[in-house]
């Protein structure tokens, strides 16, 4: 039988907890342990978990297994996805595509920047906000700096549209196909670039997750 509590990396098995034949029971230090040698498998041997973001990690970690205790005290839905919010450089891509490794039987997202669906908007026309409506689970990358995109002519506020499309679909499939995101926006900019209707449905969608606003940029 499976043990969900198990992950194998390059040969290394890692323990994430105790499988007691239903549930895991996860321990955190286990977890991070694992993080950071899949870190260092994803982004190279310079990455590392610091002190400082471990609360941070924490809280992803315990919504990605779904600890209904946990999201329950910290006011976490776990039907809605992440909003993962910070300074830039602060690590919060790197996280959303490392984390999704943490639990590899829950249904995948695709972590793909926001400027790459203005930009192929601007080849393909609304076929685009279809498709990144659709049934998929996604993590919109760095939302809030794409540019305006524009089809023979016409101004469209795509990822407005796009998080749009993906409220209904949320709502279609009661919080089974995530959808996640990052940002390094605050609320008010967020509202001022999509408008209130979008920012309202954001918090339909999303959970809010930040990093503190101080936190360095350790790509420096």
């Amino acid at each position: 039988m499976d043990n969900p509590s198990k992950i194998i990396e390059d040969g290394t098995e890692y323990t994430l907890g105790v499988f007691d034949g239903k549930e895991v029971l996860y321990d955190f230090d286990k977890i991070l342990i694992y993080l950071n040698a899949k870190g260092k498998l994803l982004f190279g041997t310079q990455f590392q978990i610091f002190d400082r973001d471990r609360d941070i990690v924490f809280k992803l970690c315990n919504y990605f297994i779904n600890d209904k205790d946990f999201c329950n005290k910290e006011n976490i839905d776990p039907t809605k996805g992440v909003l993962l919010t910070g300074p830039v450089g602060c690590g919060k891509t790197s996280l959303m595509k490392l984390i999704r490794h943490l639990v590899p039987k829950q249904r995948p997202y695709q972590v793909i920047p926001a400027r790459n669906i203005t930009f192929s908007f601007n080849h393909l026309g609304y076929k685009t906000i279809e498709e990144f409506g659709n049934g998929r689970s996604y993590c919109f990358d760095d939302l809030g700096i794409e540019p305006i995109g524009r089809y023979y002519g016409r101004d469209c506020n795509v990822m407005g549209e796009v998080l749009l499309s993906r409220y209904e679909l949320f709502l279609q499939t009661k919080g089974k196909v995530k959808t996640h995101a990052t940002t390094n926006l605050n609320a008010e900019e967020l509202e001022e670039l999509y408008g209130n209707r979008v920012r309202s449905r954001m918090r339909d969608i999303f959970n809010l997750i930040a990093f503190d606003k101080n936190t360095n940029d350790k790509r420096k």
